[in-house]
Parts: structure tokens; sequence; C-alpha cells
């Protein structure tokens, strides 16, 4: 059956997919118009994680923040392959092109993996 869309949905999903970089619930609520309930925008938030249509990088420092999917990503694929990096100047979290290729040792299956690096984006380490 599917799903009904909503007001709020529209405007969480057109927020994510404008956004050049991924947000946090606060810089995803900060950046609404309109007030939105901070459980309504976490319900959204992993609705479209289980559905695919965003996904969910847990920050080194613990936060999370959402991403707009460019292909399916749902929780159930085996990692959607690439790297995220955290400015610790700016509090940036981006998705880095390219595929991440690592082995593991035989016998090992992986059912989800969440790489981030953090330092200082290319902004930030133009101004130091």
């Amino acid at each position: 059956m599917p799903r009904r869309k909503t007001k709020s949905q529209t405007a969480v999903l057109e927020l994510l997919q404008r956004e050049p970089n991924a947000l946090s619930h606060d810089g995803i609520t900060e950046k609404l118009d309109k007030q939105m309930d901070r459980v309504t925008v976490y319900r959204i938030l992993n609705r479209f994680v289980d559905d695919g249509l965003a996904h969910r990088i847990v920050a080194d420092d613990g936060r999370q923040y959402f991403a707009s999917c460019k292909e399916n990503c749902s929780h159930d694929h085996a990692a959607h392959g690439h790297l995220h990096f955290r400015c610790v100047v700016c509090d940036q979290v981006e998705c880095v092109p390219g595929k991440v290729d690592y082995q593991l040792p035989t016998g090992y299956q992986v059912d989800n993996s969440n790489i981030i690096i953090s330092g200082s984006c290319q902004a930030c380490s133009k101004k130091s």
C-alpha cells in the first residue's frame, strides 16, 4: 500500500534534495519556513531512510545527519558505498563522491557501513 504524502513530508524531502550537504535534525528544522513538531520531523526522516529516499550518517561526534539519496540506499542495502566528511571547523557533513573499496576476511557479511572522516573542509582549510 503506498504511503500518503503530506505537506510536511514534501517540505522535508525538497529541502534535503536542495541542500548540497547532509543536515542534522536541528539544521532541517532551522531551514524550514514553518514550524514542525520535532517528533514529526524525526518520523519523516526515519521513513525516508526506510524508503530509500535519504540516508542517515552518524558522525564521529555522535550526531545524526541526513542526506538525500541519489540512488536507492534503503537500510537493508549493503552500504550505500561512499565516504562522508565532517568538518570540525564549520560542522558541515558532506557525501564524498567515489566508491569505497574494502575487503573483509572470509565469512564476514556487511549489512551496513558508516564511513566518516573528520578534519577541515576545503573552505575552512583555505581560511587558516
